[in-house]
């Protein structure tokens, strides 16, 4: 099994495998780029490389990408993914259909089901990519922009990302195991069955680039979106200084980073428990901290209390 590396010339890629010409349209890569490396022909035209011979060693080769590798570029995949959606619908499935509809005679009682099969799938498939791009990529854009959003994720994606080609299975059955051999339309529908199986190998790439490389990028750009906005609000809390709570509420937040209780609070400083709890929810209110290690955070930023008042582990 060979690996292709950034320094193997572009042009032996395809000539060992001719069906990366599909992939390099996608990727935005023109043809024309004569003996040039995969690293020269990548920068020339604006590609990350890295990405790139990830999504090709994985198709051709079955080669698994590191499932936390944050070199991977979101944005590439996204520009691959949507090229390849316009392909698929844009292009090959009108075309499947017009030769079907060709080949298929108007006397077989046969036709008027394999068309409303093909259109059915044709219908699966381009829900299942108008999800993708009303709703999964903008998430991503937004993700991009460090603008996480509470409502979606990619594990809401990942477990509807459901399998399209039962249709397509049930269509090709019909067609080999029932349509009479005649001449001249059995031709057409054998050259329609051959495109219907290298684009039924062609979807089931991309799902598998889709589960393998794209949703576990956007599992990182997560995580590292996630952690850049719990360090801008911390940041943000310790920047309001002490100021932000009444000196009552930092009495408050004393006890409570000594592991007080709230009845223990209300003795300690002659209040009732209910006056304790209103005080607790203006504090986490104010601050937008809910977990005793980020009042401590906050306590010790703004010499609320000094860390030797910190519980020993």
């Amino acid at each position: 099994m060979k690996l292709y590396e950034a320094d193997d010339k572009m042009i032996e890629l395809i000539r060992d495998n001719y069906s990366v010409l599909q992939g390099l349209n996608a990727f935005g890569i023109s043809l024309g780029f004569g003996d040039k490396t995969v690293r020269e022909v990548c920068e020339r035209q604006g590609v990350d490389c890295y990405t790139f011979l990830v999504v090709v060693n994985f198709i051709i080769n079955g080669s698994q990408p590191t499932q936390q590798d944050a070199r991977i570029s979101v944005g590439t995949l996204m520009t691959y993914l949507r090229a390849s959606h316009k392909y698929f619908l844009d292009c090959q499935l009108p075309n499947i259909r017009a030769k079907l509809d060709e080949a298929l005679s108007a006397e077989n009682k046969l036709t008027a089901l394999i068309m409303r099969i093909y259109d059915e799938y044709a219908q699966a498939i381009r829900q299942h990519m108008k999800y993708e791009e009303k709703t999964l990529f903008p998430y991503v854009e937004a993700l991009m922009r460090g603008e996480p959003k509470n409502d979606y994720n990619v594990e809401i994606f990942s477990k509807h990302h459901g399998e399209t080609t039962s249709k397509l299975l049930e269509l090709k059955s019909i067609i080999i195991k029932y349509l009479p051999d005649n001449g001249l339309t059995s031709n057409r529908l054998i050259s329609t069955l051959y495109d219907i199986y290298n684009n039924e190998e062609w979807l089931n790439n991309h799902s598998e680039v889709e589960d393998n490389i794209f949703i576990p990028a956007i599992r990182v750009l997560e995580e590292k979106t996630k952690n850049e906005d719990l360090s801008a609000r911390l940041t943000n809390i310790i920047g309001q200084g002490g100021d932000a709570v009444s000196e009552r509420e930092k009495e408050i937040i004393r006890c409570l980073v000594q592991g007080m209780t709230n009845k223990e609070i209300a003795g300690q400083l002659f209040i009732s428990v209910n006056t304790v709890i209103t005080h607790r929810r203006n504090i986490a209110r104010k601050l937008q901290i809910h977990s005793l290690a980020g009042l401590t955070i906050y306590a010790i930023a703004n010499n609320i209390i000094d860390s030797a008042w910190m519980p020993q582990s």
